[in-house]
């Protein structure tokens, strides 16, 4: 494995201009609407607990609804460190992936990964919004730095591979 998140992002090279600073909960939530309703073809998340003041939020559900449903091809995949927390807390996120089963894949990080998560959501490879840590609400976000996107993208994709669909998830979603 090739790191963490933070890793990552040190080997990023942003242009000057091309991104955004986030600092509030709500910024987050919209840069992360906006990022959503830009994919189409692939959305991927990497989440600590698929934070329901982000994606639980009715206009994010809606953006990855019309994603999926619009295109046959349109996928959403999700990382997520804490399923235990989602599932408790009943993530509306959840309920609307049991309802499209075929169109969202969820998984579960190793440990390993998940201590040291930061959080991000990518629309097809071009489209960001990233925080260091998930704890925090400061990050980044940029519509349109492929350069950017691909470096966490090819991240997840690795940590998607050595990842298993959660047994949680799974009766979730069934």
């Amino acid at each position: 494995m090739s790191g963490t998140v933070r890793d990552v992002a040190a080997k990023a090279d942003p242009k000057p201009g091309s991104l955004a600073i986030l600092t509030t909960m709500s910024e987050v939530r919209e840069a992360s609407l906006r990022v959503a309703s830009s994919a189409n073809r692939v959305l991927s998340i990497f989440t600590h607990d698929l934070e329901p003041q982000v994606y639980g939020e009715e206009p994010f559900l809606e953006a990855v609804k019309r994603l999926v449903l619009a295109r046959a091809y349109a996928k959403v995949r999700v990382l997520i460190a804490d399923p235990a927390r989602a599932v408790v807390d009943k993530n509306r996120f959840l309920a609307m992936a049991r309802r499209l089963t075929s169109c969202i894949d969820m998984r579960s990080m190793n440990e390993e990964v998940s201590g040291n998560a930061g959080a991000f959501i990518i629309a097809d490879d071009r489209a960001i919004v990233y925080r260091p840590r998930a704890a925090s609400w400061d990050g980044m976000s940029g519509m349109n730095d492929p350069a950017v996107a691909r470096i966490y993208l090819n991240f997840f994709e690795e940590i998607w591979s050595n990842s298993v669909q959660e047994s949680q998830l799974r009766q979730m979603l069934i």
